[in-house]
């Protein structure tokens, strides 16, 4: 699927994005609401998207997801329903928590499909790379990524075969 805000954007199914949005004027986003926006972010996880990984920045985030299967519209969940979700629900929440008004984000938002290899474990070793201040990426508090496991790597155990029915 191909569409336009102010720029252009490409969504493929079963492809993992890489997304970054960002604040409003570059408001530098406080502790708390750095909490509320990785809690947002993981909601949906396993519902709308699968998220490899997630950090939140000072004035930013970035995501790598993949978008599934809408069960009740038989169809793929489309980058700006997730990230409407995401960014609406953590700006509510953050305006409630902070006693403030107003946006929070900017409305439009970068997204990149990850089509290699190379790709994704660029974007992967990206994310938890981009707090570089902190001595440990570990340590960083906004930070999160599912254990990423290569399927093809030698020597890992084979699938079990599939066992016959006894029926």
């Amino acid at each position: 699927m191909f569409y336009r805000r102010t720029l252009p954007h490409l969504q493929r199914d079963n492809k993992r994005h890489f997304v970054t949005f960002c604040t409003r004027d570059r408001w530098t986003l406080p502790n708390l609401a750095r909490e509320i926006i990785l809690s947002s972010s993981l909601h949906d996880d396993g519902f709308r998207y699968d998220l490899d990984a997630a950090v939140v920045m000072p004035d930013h985030a970035h995501l790598i997801l993949t978008p599934l299967i809408n069960q009740a519209e038989a169809r793929v969940w489309l980058l700006p329903e997730i990230l409407d979700a995401i960014k609406g629900a953590s700006a509510h929440v953050i305006n409630r928590k902070l006693f403030r008004r107003g946006s929070v984000w900017q409305e439009e938002s970068f997204d990149h499909v990850l089509r290699g290899s190379e790709q994704i474990r660029d974007k992967v070793h990206y994310i938890p790379q981009n707090p570089v201040r902190w001595d440990r990426w570990q340590d960083y508090p906004w930070l999160w990524h599912r254990p990423f496991t290569n399927p093809c790597q030698p020597g890992r155990p084979r699938a079990a075969a599939p066992t016959q029915s006894k029926i």
